[in-house]
């Protein structure tokens, strides 16, 4: 059978033309949908129907005053203030703090009138004091500040996460849980949200057999689908494994033409090298208004990748190797999901998580390519030093190289390797 030969893509333009899919569509969900909200992009702003916090409200226990009367106040030189009352935590105060005069107050407190400030109750102490005045011989109480604060210390002002018809969240933003937490604070119960990509997951090959089966030589479990799922849990996405097709163009063609418009996104493993066995160039090719805009990519491990557009859906012939595989999912592949999901900088490798090291020896590689250096991380030889980033060897069909790892060194196309004691940026798997 004849094949198409690799026609290969550098990174850049292929990240190019994976930007071009639109983004998926817009729906509503709720903090309570049980798929939950964490890890999805906002399609709209959330507009805060009222001030958050309300009202200005205590960071501390303690004690609310007036800034300019504890200025300069020491444990040497203490400062006295009148302790007018005490502040609940669900409601505010009937009185207000006048110059000499203080309230007690807890942590989220409403700030009485006339406080500017909070002083945090380990530097107080309250002490009574017997008033034979005209109070009839009522006892007050004294507090004794040692130590100054600032107008505004320990005080949650008004308005200070949301103010009332501002956006507090703006379209774009992804959802972490700290996101989530605002948008309770702002009383949305609901939000207007990307879709999440669902992705479908398709192994191919006659040697592939299910994770329950025992092997016989030749024959091998499937890593892939249950690796690659994970990976686009991770990314926000709902995978869905479709099983285990063989070699057979009758066969792969089916399952595309059955399983593309049930998903977003379509995950082929295996099948995508230059060989006879390699049917999914020519099932791809069977699907109507299919467009084949990638088959190589200078990227190592991952050159073999197919990338196809069909009705607007992208459908990726990924390589069989499992390591292979990994890699080019978490260079292109994550990023691309997270695009569908709405995040702007998908792509942008300085948003991921990364530690600099120190290469521990040369690393060789060819100009033209992009070279994912698989590494671990062990201390420095000599204290406070950068970690060295120590590479791990191996072919990439085997699964210890990434389970021996904690990053990804990246070389850039334009060189020819890099030396010992390089400063490098590790990419944390």
């Amino acid at each position: 059978m004849s094949q198409d030969f690799f026609v290969v893509l550098s990174v850049a333009e292929v990240i190019r033309r994976l930007k071009s899919f639109a983004p998926l569509p817009a729906e509503t969900a709720g903090l309570e949908d049980p798929r939950g909200l964490e890890g999805r992009v906002l399609a709209a702003d959330v507009t805060a129907r009222e001030d958050v916090p309300l009202t200005s409200r205590s960071g501390m226990d303690g004690y609310a005053v007036r800034a300019a009367d504890v200025f300069g106040a020491s444990e040497g030189n203490p400062a006295y203030l009148n302790r007018v009352g005490r502040i609940a935590v669900d409601r505010p105060a009937d009185f207000s703090v006048e110059p000499g005069q203080c309230a007690a107050i807890v942590t989220g407190g409403p700030l009485p009138d006339g406080a500017d400030a909070v002083v945090m109750v380990e530097y107080t102490q309250e002490l009574t004091a017997h008033n034979d005045g005209q109070s009839g011989g009522q006892e007050e109480i004294l507090v004794e500040i040692r130590r100054p604060v600032a107008p505004g210390a320990h005080v949650l002002r008004r308005g200070d996460d949301a103010r009332r018809g501002c956006p507090a969240l703006r379209a774009g933003t992804p959802l972490r849980p700290q996101e989530i937490g605002l948008l309770a604070a702002c009383g949305a119960q609901q939000a207007t949200v990307r879709a999440r990509p669902r992705v479908g997951i398709l192994s191919t090959g006659d040697e592939v057999i299910p994770v329950s089966a025992d092997p016989r030589p030749g024959q091998v479990r499937d890593v892939n689908s249950h690796a690659l799922a994970a990976i686009c849990r991770e990314a926000g996405a709902e995978p869905r494994l479709l099983g285990i097709v063989p070699d057979d163009l009758e066969a792969i063609a089916a399952a595309l033409q059955k399983h593309l418009a049930q998903v977003d996104v379509l995950l082929l493993s295996g099948g995508s090298s230059v060989g006879a066995r390699d049917f999914t160039i020519t099932a791809l090719k069977r699907l109507p208004g299919a467009e084949i805009f990638c088959h190589g990519v200078a990227l190592s491990p991952g050159k073999p990748l197919i990338l196809a557009r069909v009705g607007g859906k992208c459908v990726w012939g990924l390589p069989g190797q499992v390591a292979s595989a990994q890699v080019v999912m978490f260079v292109l592949g994550a990023p691309f999901l997270r695009h569908l999901a709405g995040c702007a900088d998908a792509f942008d490798q300085s948003r991921r998580p990364a530690r600099k090291a120190v290469l521990s020896r040369n690393m060789a590689s060819r100009q033209g390519r992009e070279d994912y250096l698989r590494v671990r991380l062990e201390a420095p030889a000599a204290d406070g030093g950068l970690p060295l980033a120590v590479p791990v060897p191996g072919l990439s069909g085997l699964l210890r190289t990434l389970l021996d790892a904690q990053g990804l060194v990246r070389i850039d196309a334009d060189l020819e390797g890099l030396e010992k004691g390089s400063v490098v940026d590790v990419l944390l798997l």
